[in-house]
C-alpha cells in the first residue's frame, strides 16, 4: 500500500455534521471534543473564487440565503447564518472559509479529507484552485490533507495543479470504469458507499496500492463488518457513538 498516509481510521463527517451545523467550525469544535482527531468537509468556490465550506449547490438546505453559492460573493456569503438551521444554540454561525478551517486545523494538529464540491459545470477549475490553496496553505507541513472527489474531472484539476497532494475518488455506486479512473487519476485511495465494500474489493484496493475508505458509518455492526475485512478508514456522522481512538 502507499507509505504516506494522512488519516487516522476514524474520521468525522462534516465536522460533527449531525451534533453541530455541518461544514462549520463549530461542527469541527464538536467533533474535536468527542476525541477526533481527522475530519471530513466539502469546499466549493463562491463567485469570487473564494474557497469555503459547503455541501449544496444551493444555499437553501444550510443556510438562510437563497439561489447557488457560486452566484454571490464571499462578501455576501460570509454574512449569512449557517448555523440557525440546525437549533437556536448555532444561530448565527458564519459559513467557513477553507483559509479558517486550515489555521483550526494546523493550530491543533488535525488531519483532514477534503471533498472537493463543485458547482456543476466548475469542476476542473474548481480541482484546480482548491488544489492550489491547500498546497499554499500547507507548504512545508509533513501531513497534508487528502483530496476526495465523486467528480474524476475535479481530481484531474486538483492532479495538475498539486500533484504532491494525495487523492482519492469517491465511489457511490458501482459504475463501469471507476477502477481505471481511479488508477489514471494517480489515487491513493478510494472511498466508497459502505455498502459496496467488501473483502475482495478491499484486497484488490490493497493489492493496487491503494487504501479503503468507507463513507457514511453510523451504526456499529456496519462498522464492526468492515474493520474485519480490512478497511483503512471509517468516515462517520456518529462521532459520539464510536470512540476515535479505538482500532
Amino acid at each position: 500500500m502507499t507509505g504516506d498516509w494522512p488519516l487516522p481510521r476514524w474520521i468525522a463527517h462534516r465536522g460533527a455534521g449531525k451534533l453541530a451545523p455541518e461544514n462549520t467550525l463549530a461542527a469541527f469544535r464538536e467533533g474535536a471534543r468527542h476525541g477526533y482527531r481527522a475530519f471530513e468537509c466539502d469546499v466549493k468556490l463562491s463567485g469570487d473564487d473564494v474557497a469555503f465550506l459547503l455541501h449544496d449547490a444551493t444555499l437553501e438546505r444550510t443556510t438562510n440565503g437563497q439561489g447557488r453559492a457560486a452566484d454571490l460573493p464571499w462578501s455576501a456569503l460570509s454574512q449569512l447564518d449557517a448555523g440557525g438551521w440546525h437549533s437556536a444554540a448555532f444561530a448565527g454561525e458564519p459559513p467557513a472559509t477553507l483559509a479558517a478551517i486550515a489555521t483550526w486545523l494546523q493550530r491543533n494538529d488535525f488531519d483532514l479529507d477534503l471533498e472537493i464540491k463543485p458547482t456543476p459545470g466548475d469542476e476542473e477549475r474548481t480541482g484546480r484552485l482548491v488544489a492550489a490553496e491547500v498546497a499554499h496553505r500547507w507548504a512545508g507541513r509533513t501531513r497534508v490533507p487528502l483530496l476526495s472527489s465523486f467528480r474524476p474531472e475535479a481530481l484531474a484539476g486538483a492532479r495538475d495543479a498539486a500533484p504532491e497532494l494525495p487523492r482519492a475518488l469517491l465511489v457511490d455506486t458501482d459504475w463501469p470504469g471507476w477502477w481505471a479512473v481511479a488508477q489514471q487519476l494517480g489515487c491513493v485511495a478510494v472511498i466508497t458507499n459502505f455498502r459496496l465494500m467488501d473483502g475482495a474489493l478491499c484486497e484488490r484496493l490493497h493489492a493496487a496500492g491503494m487504501r479503503a475508505l468507507c463513507y457514511t458509518v453510523n451504526e456499529p455492526a456496519q462498522a464492526q463488518r468492515l474493520l474485519s475485512v480490512g478497511v483503512d478508514g471509517l468516515i462517520t456522522d456518529a462521532v459520539d457513538r464510536f470512540d476515535a481512538n479505538a482500532g
